[in-house]
């Protein structure tokens, strides 16, 4: 369990640097469309690669429209995330974007038929006034529209969606070939939504290519990969708690390398939001004790 806790942790670390990569990519000149889709393009083409030389299993079709359809959250997780970041701090669209935390709660409660309980609802009043305090002390002068807010929401809710699916659609087909299919689902969408013109104008593909490999590394292939593996063996609710990892991860590397000044409140409010994810975690585990203790008797 540590070991697949451990790789679905990773993956999200490896979301936390996108935002830092994005902010850069803008500061150079690129357009979202030219950031997305050359993002989406390297990431398929590194899984494709991969999926080349790997083990693969008969599938249906349906089961292929599945996960491509699953890989349409990653898409578009990274389009409302990175039109987000053209209007607010990269800090500040993290935090919107870590709302998929008490979502993801949500739909595993939707799904399991079960209401939140108390210690649950406890977490996610943690995780609002974290929120509010990270969020709430940023500079009046600074550029923080309602669409920036309204897409950063958006992107949460498409985030939360691929974090639960990928635990539970075709869990049975190998990992790499799982990833390359709802890769082909991200990229065709990404492809639709931003068509990469500037390969026919050669305008802009001049120092393109750094930030379309970390991205396409850090953004595709390394975080579908990972919870590929990791979030059918752990399940959805554990995967996202530790999908938090990448709100650190992400502050530290907009503080480290964009300079963005993040004052005390704000680290209190990034604490209490932490608080609130071990706070649920601990349920977690306590009914996971109840559960196997309770198992020997029924068997």
């Amino acid at each position: 369990m540590f070991k697949y806790s451990f790789i679905v942790l990773l993956g999200a670390c490896s979301y936390g640097v996108l935002s830092t990569f994005v902010k850069l990519a803008y500061g150079r000149g690129f357009t979202p469309t030219e950031v997305i889709s050359s993002q989406f393009l390297v990431g398929w083409l590194c899984m494709a690669m991969l999926y080349v030389f790997t083990h693969k299993q008969k599938i249906q079709g349906k089961t292929f429209i599945k996960l491509a359809l699953v890989g349409t959250t990653i898409c578009l997780t990274g389009t409302f995330y990175y039109l987000s970041l053209q209007t607010l701090p990269a800090s500040i669209a993290i935090i919107l974007l870590f709302q998929f935390t008490w979502i993801g709660i949500i739909l595993e409660s939707i799904y399991s038929k079960k209401k939140p309980q108390v210690k649950i609802i406890i977490a996610l009043i943690l995780l609002f006034s974290g929120t509010l305090l990270a969020a709430g002390t940023i500079d009046v002068t600074a550029t923080f529209s309602f669409s920036g807010v309204l897409l950063g929401l958006l992107a949460a809710l498409s985030f939360a969606l691929f974090i639960f699916f990928s635990g539970k659609v075709a869990t049975n087909i190998p990992s790499i070939q799982r990833s390359f299919y709802m890769t082909c689902g991200a990229l065709l969408l990404a492809l639709f939504l931003f068509p990469p013109t500037y390969f026919i104008h050669g305008t802009s593909a001049q120092g393109l290519a750094f930030y379309s490999v970390s991205l396409g590394i850090f953004g595709i292939v390394l975080p579908t990969l990972l919870f590929a593996i990791g979030m059918p063996k752990i399940g959805s609710s554990l995967g996202t708690i530790l999908g938090a990892a990448e709100l650190p991860t992400a502050v530290i590397m907009s503080v480290v390398v964009l300079h963005e000044t993040v004052t005390f409140v704000q680290w209190l409010g990034v604490a209490l939001i932490l608080i609130g994810i071990a706070y649920s975690q601990k349920k977690d585990q306590s009914l996971a004790l109840q559960q196997q203790t309770h198992s020997p008797h029924h068997s």
